[in-house]
């Protein structure tokens, strides 16, 4: 079909073809999503004018994590909502967030590495106030706060990676140098009602600090019924359930647990599964979960077990996939479980590789996590140890 211009020039038009017609504006905004043009459109001023005031906090509180911190940069009130009361109420009444990780580097032990699972990214945070000529390790986390214990087991702290909220625990009373494992919760749903930790060494020595007082205390002594020395497993840290702690150890092999709210120990002997090294406690939703590599002649998988309460034995009720384990074949592996709060993130080695992947316990989803490079860098970091916190914007040391 021709068709004659005012030109008196000829254009061939496409038969099929129909003229072109206004797009709708959902028609140009799909455009835009999918990438077609570099333009934005603009709010429209009309409308988000009369946008609630009081909304504001309710609908930020609900963004994801790292996009909160975009936004603080906005105006000096976003920036200022940290330390709102109001921000605080609507951020305790959003469902739990997936567990982050704070972990440390081989290569850099003094500044951490987060990551984040549900976006699948490292951040690199600097906290300030941590000590710069001292190693300090996470060693616990509760309610977005994480516990740090240097690596002479002599001083404590506890900050927010997000905040920089940042606490130096009081020295403690006993003057125990050795090893120790460690254990935090929650007085109340978040940390404006206070924290309390919990240590205690293999001799059965043993401190509560609370928030609250700032102070150590001495509850009592180790009961009779739990046998001394612990043989505490401090490849496997402590595992909370509301009030409750629990510890692994060995000889005999079982988990001790301590009440912070009645002050008791109890002894649990339950026997660890056969071939089983570099085993750690897990939690998810009340259960209690064991985590270790399987190893058998020269194969090596990592398996998934939960404690069954009636009969103080570990059931298997997952294993990484096969083709996955195959790498490991013949290699000599050593795991360290970076986090045990429902989702685990495993830290597995040995001279030819390096890998890291999280388990989700309650959808038995196994995933490659990416590795972990400092920005402006190119090398892989090598993760030393770390623990799962759940993130909060506004939880205060």
């Amino acid at each position: 079909m021709m068709a004659a211009g005012k030109s008196g020039s000829l254009k061939m038009l496409e038969p099929c073809k129909p003229p072109p017609t206004k797009r709708s504006r959902k028609e140009r905004t799909r455009g835009k999503s999918s990438g077609t043009t570099n333009t934005t459109e603009p709010m429209e001023q009309h409308i988000w004018k009369d946008f609630p005031e009081d909304l504001y906090e309710a609908v930020i509180a609900r963004l994801p994590i790292a996009t909160f911190f975009r936004f603080r940069t906005v105006c000096r009130k976003w920036n200022s909502l940290l330390d709102s009361e109001s921000f605080s109420q609507h951020c305790a009444e959003v469902p739990q967030a997936t567990p982050w990780f704070y972990t440390i580097t081989h290569e850099n032990v003094n500044s951490g590495a987060m990551y984040d699972p549900s976006l699948k990214k490292w951040h690199h945070p600097t906290i300030s106030s941590l000590p710069t000529k001292l190693i300090v390790l996470p060693v616990a986390s509760a309610g977005g706060l994480v516990c740090f214990l240097d690596i002479g087991n002599r001083n404590f702290y506890v900050c927010n990676p997000l905040n920089q909220s940042f606490k130096e625990l009081p020295a403690r009373s006993v003057k125990v140098w050795s090893r120790v494992a460690v254990g935090m919760t929650l007085n109340g749903s978040s940390t404006s009602e206070g924290y309390k930790i919990l240590w205690v060494g293999c001799d059965g020595e043993y401190e509560v600090y609370d928030s609250v007082r700032n102070s150590w205390i001495r509850p009592g002594i180790m009961p009779s019924s739990v046998k001394l020395p612990l043989s505490l497993n401090f490849r496997s840290q402590a595992v909370s359930i509301d009030d409750t702690l629990y510890f692994m150890r060995s000889d005999p092999e079982g988990i001790v647990s301590y009440d912070m709210v009645t002050g008791i120990w109890k002894q649990f002997i339950i026997p660890t599964p056969l071939h089983l090294t570099d085993h750690t406690l897990a939690e998810c939703g009340g259960r209690i979960m064991l985590v270790g590599l399987l190893t058998k002649n020269a194969a090596t998988c990592v398996c998934i077990w939960e404690l069954q309460k009636m009969t103080l034995l570990w059931k298997e009720v997952d294993r990484m996939p096969n083709i996955w384990c195959l790498e490991f074949y013949g290699k000599h592996v050593r795991m360290t479980c970076l986090g045990n709060k429902g989702l685990l993130m495993l830290s597995l080695r040995s001279r030819q590789m390096n890998r890291l992947v999280t388990y989700n316990v309650s959808s038995r989803e196994w995933l490659k996590v990416p590795g972990c490079v400092v920005p402006h860098g190119r090398k892989r970091q090598w993760i030393a140890c770390g623990t799962a916190f759940y993130p909060c914007l506004t939880a205060v040391a």
